[in-house]
């Protein structure tokens, strides 16, 4: 068979289904997959965590105290089922540590808590949008609506209901504190970060619903280091969470992917750790 006659049959094939939902359109419900189904494809796909591993002594907020971690049980024999013993630790930290969800009640009383973000905001349509040659040129880069529009010319608006993750590979610095804060000699910060009209945009006209980066902060760091947190301001002013710290965005396409974000659900939470990757087209 020719590559044209492979082209014909295809063509035909298509245009006998679409003449067939035309004329019968019920017959569309039985195409339905099910979950099992979906399941099936979703497991033959590739996983990629977006996740640190947290431990004592990682890059955090300079007004937040280091995790403590402490052995509660250690297999000691006549503890456990059947006195086998189990091991148990106990952890005390800020909710804003490592790769963690940031809800809007963090930066703004009144607004949801963790426990109030609903679980179907937790899988979410992944957008990638790729920064980092121009953060690895100019480490203070904000994130431009040419950036925005460059990932649209490419692939389309952003869908509504998106992740959309700021990719700068500035987590391949983790976990030296130093290196992610990349202070001069005065002490001030200088790493990328999201810049306000990009977000108005994504959350206003194409009503995503969550943002994430790989920094410590929503803000870049020339901003964070006077105190200057107005692009997390108004990402949680929205109602809307987001993620910090993510990693590996490098190893996810900018467009096609699905983004997990999960978190625990404490009552009234203003933050926690959270578990964040996607699955791959």
């Amino acid at each position: 068979m020719t590559v044209l006659q492979s082209i014909l049959q295809i063509f035909t094939i298509a245009l006998l289904f679409a003449l067939t939902l035309f004329v019968n359109p019920s017959w569309a419900d039985n195409l339905q997959l099910s979950l099992a189904d979906a399941y099936q494809i979703i497991k033959s796909r590739e996983f990629v965590d977006l996740t640190h591993s947290f431990e004592p002594g990682i890059p955090h907020w300079k007004g937040f105290p280091d995790q403590k971690v402490e052995t509660a049980y250690w297999y000691e024999p006549g503890i456990g089922t059947r006195g086998s013993g189990f091991f148990a630790q106990y952890y005390s930290l800020i909710g804003q540590w490592g790769t963690h969800a940031d809800p809007p009640a963090h930066f703004v009383r009144g607004l949801r808590t963790l426990d109030e973000i609903s679980p179907k905001e937790m899988i979410l349509p992944l957008v990638v949008i790729d920064v980092h040659e121009k953060a690895a040129r100019d480490p203070d880069y904000t994130i431009q609506m040419a950036d925005v529009e460059a990932w649209e010319a490419e692939h389309g608006p952003i869908p509504a209901g998106a992740f959309v993750a700021m990719r700068t590979d500035w987590s391949k610095r983790w976990p030296d504190p130093e290196a992610m804060a990349n202070r001069d000699a005065a002490g001030v910060a200088h790493y990328p970060g999201w810049s306000l009209e990009v977000l108005q945009y994504l959350y206003e006209d194409r009503q995503i619903t969550a943002s994430g980066h790989e920094p410590t902060d929503t803000d870049p760091g020339v901003a964070t280091s006077r105190d200057d947190y107005s692009c997390e301001v108004y990402v949680l002013g929205q109602n809307h969470y987001q993620i910090e710290l993510l990693a590996n965005l490098d190893r996810v396409p900018e467009a096609g992917a699905l983004a997990v974000a999960t978190f625990p659900k404490p009552k009234g939470g203003s933050g926690f750790p959270a578990r964040v990757f996607a699955i791959l087209p």
